[in-house]
This record gives structure tokens, sequence and C-alpha cells, in this order.
């Protein structure tokens, strides 16, 4: 039987994510993945946000994302756009890219980090013991393993086989989504009174803001239904009816290279971890595609559980540091169930709708509403509550342009090894760290320039700061090491 000390079932963007976090940190990874290579069919995903761009940053891989996708001020709350250019980031846009390219470039960096993945084989089934996971594949054949973190999807079979409630709310909206060949439809976005339309090719560029598809090739189609129940795969007649309820044509449509459809049902999971089985991205939660929070938020999952992970695997940190990925990761996902409802919600197209849309729009026209929704749906504000102390405590930490004894660096620069890092802004040799020294960097530093954070604003200089591998800050200091020790025991494990 083979062995792995972790094995992640599915490689989409959340999985391959967190194989290269446990890479990176030394780990034994393999992932289990159903599909013989890494292509997609369909639309799924459509762009990256800010804070995910940073968490690429980070790992110094974003430029391979940025090289191939279209950067743009894409960042929105229903049907209201939401300008970021002015928050206190390098990456104060959206990045414009289908989810098959994000996976693509996600499966050659991990590639590189020489993770197996054991293709065309799904995880059917495992038990867990006091020392490992046993897990049974589609071929019959088994692999063992310290943890099971399951990337599988809505459906997830781990979810499920693990026996962790998925609670939630079931969908009211439907829509087909296809890629057929058609005559020409108007290309664009359509409100009617029957619901959302959406007509458009796989290649566009983005201009002024305005998407500006090609001239030719298969035409992308996205309709609603008027049951939001239907249990069976819809068919080229479900979207020629749909087509002709609402346009009295059907553009002459004959052909369906792919067809599927997505609801608003949203459901998380009860618990994100159950013994030595986790939960990652959209096996923990699912909800609409409005707003394009979902592969983001499991991307962010999955850096916040793998260095985690990886401490516990090797016996620097015990296992209760796992209990801090749910602590952390539910409430965020929680509120981003809720921010996409409401944006559902908000697409209704009754005329009370109507008003009310008006009314928001109004409200996010304002300075401080735009930037408080624009933060949470870019995913710039999250905080996890770390306790009391300086704004910087639980949030992300700043790119700042340090300068050091060897030349200028980038604080995202020191975090591409995906070790925490002790920044120390005051006189060489003001902290003591070296008890430490095996688990955290030890970088002194000056920065001169204002320290801000996106809605918050301005905020205090810090003399140090300990900052975790996911680029959150775990400690703050004003001087003193006053709370340090302990900061340094709950995350990276106690000393000697």
């Amino acid at each position: 039987m083979r062995e792995h000390a972790v094995v992640v079932a599915g490689a989409g963007p959340t999985g391959l994510m967190l194989a290269g976090e446990l890479a990176l940190a030394g780990v034994d990874v393999a992932i289990v993945e159903r599909r013989p290579d890494q292509k997609l069919a369909g639309t799924r995903a459509g762009g990256l946000s800010a804070r995910t761009l940073e968490v690429l940053d980070q790992r110094g891989i974003v430029d391979r994302f940025l090289a191939e996708g279209q950067i743009a001020q894409v960042t929105g709350f229903a049907v209201t756009r939401l300008d970021i250019s002015d928050f206190p980031t390098r990456h104060n846009y959206g990045l414009a890219l289908r989810q098959k390219h994000i996976e693509r470039i996600l499966a050659g960096w991990v590639g590189e980090l020489a993770v197996p993945i054991y293709r065309s084989l799904e995880v059917t089934g495992f038990a867990q013991d006091d020392t490992g996971v046993t897990i049974e594949r589609s071929d019959g054949s088994q692999l063992r393993a310290g943890y099971l973190v399951g990337c599988d999807g809505g459906r997830s079979l781990v979810r499920k086989a693990a026996g962790i409630e998925f609670s939630g709310w079931d969908p009211t909206t439907s829509n087909i989504l296809a890629e057929v060949e058609m005559e020409e439809p108007p290309l664009g976005i359509h409100r009617t009174a029957l619901g959302i339309y959406a007509f458009g090719r796989e290649e566009y560029e983005i201009h002024d803001g305005k998407i500006v598809f090609a001239q030719e090739g298969p035409i992308g189609v996205m309709v609603p239904e008027k049951n939001a129940g239907a249990t069976t795969e819809p068919t080229l007649g479900d979207l020629r009816e749909a087509l002709i309820a609402a346009f009295g044509t059907d553009y002459g449509l004959h052909r369906v290279n792919w067809i599927s459809r997505f609801t608003d049902m949203s459901r998380q999971a009860t618990a994100y971890r159950k013994g030595r089985v986790l939960l990652a991205g959209d096996a923990a939660h699912v909800h609409s595609p409005v707003g394009g929070q979902g592969l983001n938020t499991g991307v962010q999952d999955a850096v916040n559980l793998g260095w985690k992970l990886a401490q516990v695997v090797k016996g620097t940190s015990p296992e209760a540091l796992l209990d801090t990925y749910h602590a952390e990761r539910h409430p965020v996902a929680a509120r981003v169930l809720r921010i996409t409802m409401a944006q559902v919600a908000l697409q209704r197209t009754d005329n009370r709708t109507e008003a009310l849309r008006d009314i928001v729009a109004e409200l996010l026209g304002m300075e401080e509403p735009r930037k408080r929704i624009a933060t949470e749906t870019s995913g710039l504000g999250i905080h996890y509550d770390l306790g009391e102390g300086h704004p910087l405590l639980g949030r992300r930490m700043p790119d700042l342009d340090l300068v050091t004894s060897d030349g200028p660096v980038r604080v995202f620069t020191l975090l591409q090894d995906a070790r925490p890092v002790f920044l120390n802004l005051g006189a060489p040799g003001s902290f003591d760290i070296a008890s430490w020294s095996d688990r955290i960097r030890l970088v002194d530093a000056g920065y001169a320039g204002a320290w801000e954070l996106p809605a918050l604003g301005a905020v205090s200089a810090p003399a140090a700061l300990l900052i975790r591998p996911d680029g959150y800050v775990a400690w703050v200091g004003a001087g003193t090491q006053d709370g340090l020790q302990e900061a340094v025991n709950t995350w990276f494990g106690p000393s000697g």
C-alpha cells in the first residue's frame, strides 16, 4: 500500500494550492484526481480577486497568472461595479482569467514541486484510526495517509463519508450554462422580466472596463430556468425552450459543445475537520457564482490550512493547531454565503427589487460603503480574531518596500518559502528569537513610509511583527516582547 503524509482528494484550484503549500513545507503530499488530465469542460470561475493575487504573490508565482489574464476593475456587488484602484495594495484590481487557465498554471507549479497526482481515480471511501487514514480508490487500490483533505467539490464524497453535515439553503434560482453553435445573438448581458440572460464568446478583451468579444467562435450562453429544483441534466431542448420564451427565437441553435447548470444553493459544512479528515473549497462551502468569490475563498482556505497541517505532520505543533483552521475559515465562508445571497436577491427583476437596487447603488457610490463592501468582496478585509491589540493583528500584512543591510526587499518576497517571518523594524538585536531560529526567519529592516490598511486607513507604525506563512500578522510589538512567547508557542509550536 502506497503511503503519504497527506492525501488531497481533488486537483481543482483548492486542491492544487493546498498540495503546493504542503510541498513547499517539505511534506510528502499526493493528489487523487478523477480527470485523466487538467482539462476542464465548461465555464467555471472567471477570475482572481485582489487578495488571491496577493497570496500568489507571496509565493512568487503571481506573474504567471498576470501574464495570461486581463487586469480590470471587476470587484462589485450585484450589478454595481466597485473601483478599488485607490486601495493600498500592489494588486488593486481583479484579474479576468478563466478557471481552466488558473488550474493549468497551478498544476504547472505543483509539478515543479514534484507532487504526484494519481489521475483517472476517485476516492470512494476511507477509514480513519489513531495513526492515519486508509483510503479506498475507484480501481480497488488503497492509499495510507496521516491526513486526508477533501477538495472534491460541492458533492464531496469525503464530506459525506465523514458524516459532516452540509447545512444551509435550498436553491431559489437555476441557470443553464452552455457553449453552443448558433447564429450570433446580441452579445452581452440582458435583463428581462424572466431573469438575466448572457451571450458571449470564449475569447474577449477588456477595454475601459467593457468586454469586447472576439468576432468568431462558439457562443457561451447563460439562461435562467423556471424551475430551480431540476435534478436531471439540462438538454439542448431545455435551452431552446428558455431562449424562445425570452427572445421569441433560439437564434438557430443547432449544436451544444457542453451544457450544465448552476443554482444559488448555499450550504456550508458544519465542521471543517473530523479527526484526520479535513475539508476545503467547495467541499466546505457552496453558493451562487454571483460575485466570483467561490474559487478565491477555496484557494485562501488552502493557504490557511497548508502551513498548519505541515507543522502538525512534522510534529512541531500539536494537533490542536488544526482546530484554528475551522475557527478562522468557517466565519469567512459564512460571510461569503451571506454576501452572495444578498447579491442574488438584488438580481431579481421585479419593480420592488429594482427600487432596492437603485438605493443600494446609491449607497455604494459613497466612499465609506464602497470601501467597506469592496474590501470584503476583494478578500482584502479578512480579519482573523486573534484578540485585542493593534489593528494589524489578525489582518493581512501589507507588502511594504523594506530596507535591509542586504538591500531593498518586499515583504511578500520574504514569504516565498512559506515560512514565518519575524520582522524587526527597530534597532538590530532589539528582540531575541534565537531559540526559534530553526522555525522563524528573523529580518531586521527599516520602513519609513505610511502604514495603511484597506477601508481602515492609516494605522500606527509597529516596532516589530510576527508574520504567519499565510501572510497574516500573529503578533505586533510596540517595543517590548510582551506576548511574543505565547504567540510563537500558539502558532509555531513550543520551543525546545
